[in-house]
Order: C-alpha cells, then sequence, then structure tokens
C-alpha cells in the first residue's frame, strides 16, 4: 500500500498517522511485505524529517507567523501576522488598527492598546483568566511542526485548536484563544472558520514591527476599556444634554439665531437646537438615541424627534418664535383650522425623525412604587435607524424635541445622533437622494394652542404634491399613532388606516401594538387594576408607554414626475362628553433622483 502525503507545507501525513493507517489496513487485510516495507521507510523519513526540523528551529526566540482564513472551505481575504521576539508577541491584521493587541509571555498576561480621539487606554488581562483549554488525543503537522489538539467554549462557540508546546516561540492567532498554551498554528470556530497559519519566518524582528508601547496611557478595567473599544469606533454628536421639557416654563430665548444654544418654546414644552451636521459618507448609518426620565410628570406623553426645513418661505421655526397665525392653515369639512399640518408652496412640516412616548414616571416615582422583584430601570433609551433620512440631515439645521405635558417637573431628557461606518465589502455607492415632508398632524405646539388631529372624522387629509423630474422608485415613510385614552378611544380601539395616490387605494393596514406589557419595568407610576393588569400592559393604537413607533415605508412605484393626490383616511371615533380621539400622522415621500 503506498501512502501519499498531503500536499503543500500546511498538513503533511506524520509518523502517527502512517502507523495508525498501517495498524488499520493490517485489520482489514494483511499487508505484503514490499507495503509493510514501504511504510516502515517512510515512518523513518518522516521521524528523521521532524528531527531535524526541531534541532534547527527549536531554539529560535524570533520570528513572525502568517495566518490565513477560511470560512465553509472557501478561502478568505485578508491575513494575520503575529510578531514573535523572544518573551513578547504582537498581533496585527491589514488595514488601519485603533487597537493593538499583545502577549507578555513573563507575566502571562495580554495587553489591548486602544488610541481613540487622541488619548491611549490600556487593559492587561492574565492568562489565567481566559478560558481554559481541554487537551484532546490526535495530533497534525502545520507548516512542518508536529502539533497537539485541544478543545475550548467561548461564549457557547466550539474552538478547536492544534498548538506545539516544544519551541521557544509561542502565541496565538487571537488573544482571547489560549494565548500561555503554546504556539497555536490553527484554530476552527463551530468547525467551519478555520484560521491556520501559512508560514513562519525564523528572523530578527525589528522594533517598529513590535511596536511594543513606551508608556500604557490610562489603564482601565475590562468593562470600562470594552466601552471605549466600541465607541471608538462610531462617531456621537450631542444634539441635547438633560434638557427639561416642562410645561410653565419662562423663557429668554436670544432674539438672533445662535447655532448650539437650546431653545425652549410652547410654554417649555419644545425645546430647539440649529446644530451643523456632517456630511453624509457612502454605507454609513445614523441612528437617533434619546434618553429620558421624569422628573415629575408621572404620565404616559407623546414625543417627537423632528427637524424643521427653512427652504420656504414660511416656516414651523418662525411659529415657534412668532406665534401660530404664521402657518398656512387646512380647512377641513368639521370645520375646524389646522394650523401646519400639510406642505404648500411656501411651506414644508416638520420633518419627523423619531416617534416616542413617555413611561409612567421613570426615574422619579421609583421610590414610590416598591413592590419586590420589581426593578424599575433609571430612564428609557430609544434608538432608531434613521439612515433613510441622512440626506436631509446634513449642514446647517434646526433640530427638536417635544414632549406634549403640563407639568411643572416635566421630563429631562438628551439626544444624541450616532454616525457608524459601513462595513468592509457593503455596498457604498452614494445614489442621490429626493425628499420631502409632505404632512404632519402632530400637534407640537400643542402647548401654544395648536390643534389636535381630529379632522378625520369628515374628512380625509390631502395634500398636493408634485414629485420633480427624474426621481424615481418613490416611497411613503408613514407613521401613525391614535390617541383617545379612555375605554371607546382611539387609542385603545383598532382603526384602519388608508393611503391613497390619486383616489386609488395604494395601501392599508391596522396600526396595533399588542406587547406593552413587555416594558412593565419602565412604568412605575402606571395604574394596576383589580384583575392584575397594568394600565401600562394594555394594548394601543401603535404605541406603547416607553417605547418608540416604527414608520412603515409604503412603495409608491406607479407615482411618477408631475403633480399628485396623497389622502390618508382613519375612521375617527366619535367624542364622548370631554373626550376626544385624534390620530397623529406624518408622511415623507423618498425617491431616487437620476
Amino acid at each position: 500500500m503506498k501512502i501519499k502525503p498531503d500536499p503543500g507545507n500546511v498538513r503533511t501525513t506524520t509518523a502517527a498517522h502512517v502507523l495508525k493507517l498501517l495498524r488499520e489496513q493490517h485489520k482489514k487485510k494483511p499487508l505484503s511485505l514490499p507495503s509493510m516495507r514501504t511504510l516502515f521507510i517512510g515512518c523513518v523519513l518522516l521521524f528523521i524529517s521532524t528531527a531535524l526540523f526541531a534541532q534547527k528551529n527549536t531554539n529560535a526566540t524570533q520570528a513572525v507567523v502568517t495566518y490565513k482564513f477560511r470560512s465553509n472551505g472557501k478561502d478568505q481575504d485578508g491575513e494575520l501576522k503575529l510578531f514573535i521576539k523572544d518573551k513578547q508577541a504582537r498581533l496585527t491584521r491589514n488595514g488601519a488598527q485603533t487597537e493593538q493587541q499583545f502577549l507578555q509571555f513573563d507575566e502571562a498576561a495580554s495587553y489591548q492598546v486602544l488610541n481613540s480621539k487622541g488619548t491611549q487606554y490600556t487593559f492587561k488581562k492574565p492568562f489565567s483568566e481566559y478560558a481554559s483549554a481541554e487537551l484532546l488525543p490526535g495530533i497534525d503537522t502545520i507548516c512542518g511542526i508536529p502539533c497537539k489538539k485541544a478543545k475550548l467554549f467561548i461564549r457557547s462557540n466550539t474552538i478547536e485548536i492544534w498548538y506545539n508546546t516544544d519551541l521557544k516561540i509561542k502565541g496565538s492567532p487571537a488573544i482571547t484563544i489560549a494565548p500561555g498554551l503554546g504556539l497555536v498554528l490553527k484554530t476552527i470556530r463551530n468547525g467551519n472558520s478555520e484560521t491556520v497559519a501559512r508560514n513562519i519566518s525564523y528572523r530578527k524582528i525589528k522594533t517598529q514591527e513590535l511596536q511594543w508601547p513606551a508608556q500604557w496611557g490610562i489603564t482601565l478595567d475590562e468593562p470600562a476599556y470594552q466601552r471605549q473599544v466600541i465607541e471608538s469606533r462610531y462617531m456621537t454628536l450631542q444634539i441635547f444634554n438633560d434638557e427639561q421639557i416642562n410645561f410653565g416654563r419662562k423663557t429668554d430665548n436670544p432674539t438672533v439665531e445662535q447655532a448650539n444654544t437650546t431653545y425652549h418654546f410652547a410654554g417649555g414644552t419644545v425645546i430647539m437646537k440649529k446644530v451643523k451636521l456632517p456630511s453624509a459618507l457612502p454605507g454609513q448609518h445614523l441612528f437617533a438615541e434619546l434618553v429620558q426620565h421624569s422628573n415629575g410628570d408621572a404620565y404616559d406623553r407623546t414625543g417627537s424627534v423632528f427637524m424643521i426645513p427653512v427652504s420656504r418661505e414660511v416656516s414651523f421655526l418662525k411659529a415657534l418664535q412668532s406665534g401660530l397665525q404664521v402657518l398656512p392653515v387646512y380647512n377641513a369639512r368639521n370645520g375646524k383650522k389646522y394650523q401646519g399640518i400639510i406642505a404648500t408652496d411656501q411651506y414644508l412640516p416638520p420633518l419627523e425623525l423619531m416617534r416616542f412616548f413617555t413611561s409612567f414616571g421613570v426615574g422619579h416615582f421609583n421610590a414610590q412604587a416598591k413592590i419586590k422583584g420589581y426593578n424599575w430601570a433609571d430612564s428609557v433609551v430609544y434608538k432608531q435607524d434613521i439612515t433613510t433620512l441622512l440626506p436631509s440631515l446634513q449642514g446647517e439645521v434646526w433640530i427638536g424635541v417635544f414632549i406634549g405635558n403640563y407639568d411643572k417637573g416635566g421630563h429631562k431628557a438628551s439626544l444624541n445622533f450616532k454616525y457608524y461606518p459601513g462595513d468592509d465589502g457593503e455596498d457604498k455607492k452614494s445614489d442621490k437622494k429626493w425628499m420631502m415632508p409632505i404632512f404632519n398632524t402632530t400637534n407640537l405646539m400643542e402647548m401654544a394652542g395648536q390643534e389636535y388631529g381630529t379632522l378625520f372624522d369628515k374628512d380625509s387629509l390631502t395634500v398636493a404634491v408634485e414629485v420633480p423630474k427624474g426621481v424615481k422608485n418613490l416611497k411613503l415613510r408613514y407613521l401613525a399613532t391614535g390617541h383617545g385614552g379612555w375605554e371607546n378611544g382611539d387609542e385603545f380601539v383598532p382603526k384602519q388606516n388608508e393611503i391613497f395616490t390619486d383616489g386609488i387605494r395604494a395601501y392599508h393596514f391596522i396600526p396595533w401594538r399588542e406587547d406593552c406589557a413587555t416594558y412593565r419595568m419602565l412604568n412605575p407610576a402606571s395604574g394596576n387594576f383589580g384583575n392584575g393588569l397594568s394600565s401600562s400592559d394594555l394594548s394601543r393604537s401603535n404605541w406603547c408607554p416607553g417605547t418608540l413607533t416604527l414608520p412603515v415605508e409604503i412603495p409608491l412605484p406607479d407615482l411618477k414626475p408631475g403633480k399628485h393626490l396623497i389622502q390618508v383616511a382613519i375612521p375617527l371615533g366619535k367624542p364622548e362628553g370631554g373626550s376626544f380621539s385624534a390620530w397623529n400622522v406624518s408622511g415623507v415621500l423618498i425617491g431616487d433622483q437620476e
């Protein structure tokens, strides 16, 4: 029987493999004398080659190990290098790296060094704190080096390891994978993701290759360091920081529009700021993150994060500054006048970025609602991907936050924009977008007299729009929430929303949420009923106390350049006594610009 070794220097048949094959073959069928002679000579030659390798390289203390990657049997781009110099080692990948990773074998510890926004942070971790490897039977040869096998588990992932302990050089392709075990030459994660050494160069390592830090900068524990690592990967732009949004605030806004200054409007229930936003980059993702807690108000309130377009003659900003009378009026069939809710030739309504609802008193009322096992949250974090709206969020813009309330303490809120770069390999073509906010019935100036969205009782919301030439693939970003907080109010009664374009129904659905009980720990001041339910548990018309309301993207492929009518129809519930229903709907047309 003739034994052929695997091609290349990555994996060759070892003497142990040959002997194993010999035993297995002999059990099946006795070998002839020539076959036994061939195997014996192969074993002798392999033992001699291994011995010569050991004699030549086991005393080397400096080397570069180059690793390649395979996934599901296919070679992957990129490589990893392990620079080893005596008792120190450094791991590095292709491309720019904000974090450096080192191994110090005298101290049996790893070092992770992060340079973030001009500051250097270091985290040191002993090898003993990493997952322990379980030694397994079996050997392999990688780069001509005999390797033993081990296995460990990291966060439910099975990692198989091939390593050598006879060499003076040590290291691992990942500092989390057996960094002190020896020289790790191959790892396989969950049976399909492989990192394997393809070359070992025994040579003197240059100082610039090892890049061992002269200073460690700020030393952090693991939780603090990992947070710095994560935050180094994206850019955070603070819009508002712990601003109070309450009713009855006496405001003294600057008379001249100033950048980076917080303005308070509508009795203190709207805050505004003029900010300069960065230009959008191809493949970039933008998230809005609002952190809110009660500062005295115990109720669930409508909230909105919005941008005010100022490109036309009239803007919502002027209404905030001078009063509702400057806004165009929508005359509904019910006889009421609705200020600034639809786009006109001279006006664009506020562009809604995020619709949110405050919880029942999170933070302020925690200590007043002590229940065993109920660990109330300190605040609510609302975070939403608003990348779709990124083309309108560049340069100087006015950003606002509204929380409707009549409480002197009100709420506290912070708003950040977080810019995340696109992933490697992601399609980063920068397609030009056209967008226009066309309606918004959320009465952001509620506390200054703006009418509620009650026009749907006898009318549909109708807006005339003109799609410019060269715009195609249109869609409507539509947000809808129903209000009327009593038994028969639209807050608690499902209602169908219908969208029409030029008289033809393009979309219909019932906005409804049945998962409100999930957020019980955000609602310490919620009322409790005799049947064991809490008020915050009840299903509602597309919102829950302490949550976001996500938009629906409605394709409008038949909407071509030119003039069109877009309508929204909702069967509004009838009022009872002093209670009435209303719907907060906003819509933005978005298309590709040729």
